[in-house]
């Protein structure tokens, strides 16, 4: 037998919350806010931001032990944070987002049509997340609802490691019976998603402006000037830079275009892994 590169993909693996839902990716980031701030531990929309696309409990845990957090644990407790405030923090996380998680379940503009666009090019539509499962089972029905109804979805918890392992990604390849993971885009907002489907061996897509890198509102986005776009775009493409994906765009609306020219790199004999 010999070795045979796919010639077209079969299928992407989109992210959630920044990528196809959630403009701004807002419901995890203010749910930690709000849960910190239960224990008396204030942090910032930002710094809620930094480990943005692990799973929660290991995003927790990253902020706890953020030198600037852990000091103020140490001047609210007298003590730096431990595992148990970890845990702590984690259960009071999981029913803010379960209640919240709705209200930011719009979906981001153009993702229906370009979904639609993928599924006519052939391509299965599986989907990966920071959320645990208990989130997922409300947020699946929301979008359900709205028009989106991916072909498969496994959360954090579902699996024995979260990102930036590739666990979740193989787990629809493995779900779609998909022989090659170089038929395979991932497609992510962070840093640890990106990680995700390279560490797969799979094609990478990061965006720029939807999810967590921008933080901002589809109506603030609107608003921001050519010159304001362009500074952007060169900031969080060095943000995403040692992830190396292999494209950047700046919404789920170009994902089209840039699936036809992974078509025509994989028809010309490259892999992703080589890429």
């Amino acid at each position: 037998m010999r070795y045979q590169l796919p010639t077209r993909l079969q299928a992407a693996i989109l992210d959630w919350a920044g990528t196809v839902v959630d403009f701004g990716s807002f419901a995890p980031t203010r749910i930690f806010v709000e849960a910190f701030a239960t224990m008396g531990i204030q942090i910032t929309l930002n710094e809620a931001r930094g480990p943005m696309g692990m799973g929660k409990r290991d995003h927790i845990r990253t902020l706890c032990h953020q030198p600037e957090v852990s000091q103020r644990f140490q001047q609210r407790l007298g003590r730096l944070p431990n595992d148990n405030d970890v845990d702590e923090i984690y259960k009071r996380f999981m029913p803010l987002q379960v209640a919240k998680v709705g209200e930011y379940s719009a979906l981001i503009p153009g993702a229906l049509q370009a979904i639609a666009d993928l599924r006519k090019a052939g391509l299965k539509i599986g989907t990966t997340s920071g959320y645990p499962k208990v989130v997922m089972d409300k947020l699946v029905p929301l979008a359900a609802a709205a028009g989106y109804s991916p072909d498969y979805t496994i959360a954090t918890d579902e699996v024995p490691k979260g990102r930036p392992s590739p666990a979740q990604s193989l787990a629809n390849v493995i779900a779609f019976g998909i022989d090659d993971v170089a038929a395979c885009v991932k497609v992510d907002d962070t840093l640890p998603g990106i990680l995700e489907g390279r560490s797969a061996g799979m094609w990478t897509v990061a965006l720029r402006f939807s999810g967590n890198l921008l933080g901002l509102t589809w109506e603030a986005y609107q608003q921001l000037s050519t010159q304001q776009l362009t500074k952007e775009r060169q900031r969080i493409d060095q943000i995403f830079a040692p992830s190396k994906p292999h494209y950047i765009i700046d919404t789920i609306a170009d994902l089209p275009s840039i699936v036809t020219q992974i078509n025509t790199r994989l028809a010309q004999g490259e892999s992703p892994t080589n890429s």
